[in-house]
């Protein structure tokens, strides 16, 4: 959980203004910086599988450590980037690198947790995640308007550390589950996909990454459209991630029992009219604040509540293949947001991008509720 910490806080005091810095500082075209954000996540999404399948096989340890120290060199190298091709070649490393942490992170997690707490084990999990966020994105916004070098090299150096972590801290042989791997690394990272109840729930869950990734990355850029300056985008963004710490660990052990699927469709119904508020609540800086602490409280759910039933859903010993085709999903959900709302505000605004997304949540909000008995039967 350190090692989250610490990669959390690297990365978002980075990532969250990378949007404007791009647009803004570079002269990169919107619609192009969404596009490379969406390489990145799909770059990640796509060596997630893998990755995931291979920690089944080979022990999450080497891919962690690996992971971080390539993280750090390729991170702050977005200082070199002035151009659109520069940035697409930039935000595909990124993503290749960043690939093992989500999936193999998260199952390392699961594989040290008693099987009855393994939501409230995540809860605590994203919650040390929320407080790094809010000490890496509050004060970054105000080192950002001063410029984009420290925040680079304090991104590397965290990421060093993780590693560092990680070679002190996972000693000794790790509990995992034996391994169903079948007999080759394709087939095990593709089984998940061929699992109609994953499929079916990832489809329609895909709405939580997509959320969350206009919240991190379209935010900024729609703020300071609006006039908002990056301190107060900082502050309020940091704000969502207090009460995140907040709620999260108690809330995941109050709903445990009922299990992962049960109020995913309530936590929908949340985000989709965090989403409308940023559309239609007066003023750009009531907007910004009312959208993001109504998000808050369908991200307490959420955050943990999905990748637990990804873990329900997953057999024995292709947790990891699972949790990497989840991550699979999610990066390309989340790595659409700024590339869609792009083209949808060039021509309607950012408030339609908005209602759009609001109006994806509810259809899945209704979904998730009909279909949480088939998601929760046993296999």
């Amino acid at each position: 959980m350190a090692a989250s910490f610490i990669a959390v806080a690297a990365r978002m005091s980075l990532v969250q203004f990378l949007g404007i810095y791009f647009v803004h500082r570079a002269g990169i075209d919107v619609t192009t910086v969404g596009l490379a954000f969406l390489c990145e996540n799909l770059a990640r999404g796509l060596a997630a599988p893998p990755f995931g399948a291979l920690s089944d096989r080979v022990g999450r340890r080497p891919l962690l450590i690996a992971s971080s120290l390539v993280t750090a060199l390729v991170l702050p190298a977005f200082l070199l980037v002035h151009e659109p091709l520069a940035l697409i070649a930039w935000s595909l490393l990124l993503g290749t690198a960043g690939a093992v942490n989500i999936p193999v992170s998260s199952a390392l997690l699961l594989d040290l947790a008693p099987p009855e707490r393994r939501q409230s084990v995540l809860a605590l999990n994203y919650t040390t995640m929320s407080i790094a966020y809010t000490l890496g994105v509050v004060p970054a916004g105000y080192v950002a308007e001063q410029g984009y070098g420290i925040l680079a090299a304090a991104s590397a150096a965290g990421y060093v550390l993780v590693a560092v972590l990680y070679l002190a801290a996972l000693r000794g042989p790790l509990p995992r589950e034996q391994s169903a791997a079948g007999p080759g690394m394709v087939r095990d990272s593709l089984a998940a996909f061929a699992d109609r109840r994953f499929a079916l729930f990832a489809a329609i869950a895909c709405v939580f990454p997509l959320s969350m990734g206009m919240l991190v990355t379209v935010t900024p850029l729609y703020a300071t459209a609006r006039g908002l300056g990056e301190s107060y985008i900082g502050i309020v963004l940091g704000a969502n991630s207090i009460l995140v710490a907040a709620l999260a660990l108690p809330v995941a052990t109050r709903i445990e029992a009922q299990g992962p699927f049960r109020l995913l469709g309530a936590a929908a119904a949340i985000i989709a009219l965090a989403l409308a508020s940023f559309a239609l609540v007066p003023g750009a800086a009531a907007a910004l604040l009312v959208g993001t602490v109504i998000y808050s409280f369908g991200e307490v759910v959420f955050s943990s509540a999905v990748p637990a039933g990804v873990a329900r859903l997953a057999p024995s010993g292709r947790r990891g293949a699972y949790q990497g085709a989840w991550t699979f999903v999610a990066s390309l959900s989340l790595g659409s947001a700024l590339a869609v709302s792009g083209a949808i505000s060039k021509p309607y605004g950012w408030g339609a991008a908005w209602l759009a997304c609001a109006a994806l949540t509810v259809l899945a909000a209704a979904a998730l509720h009909l279909l949480r008995p088939r998601f929760a039967a046993i296999a």
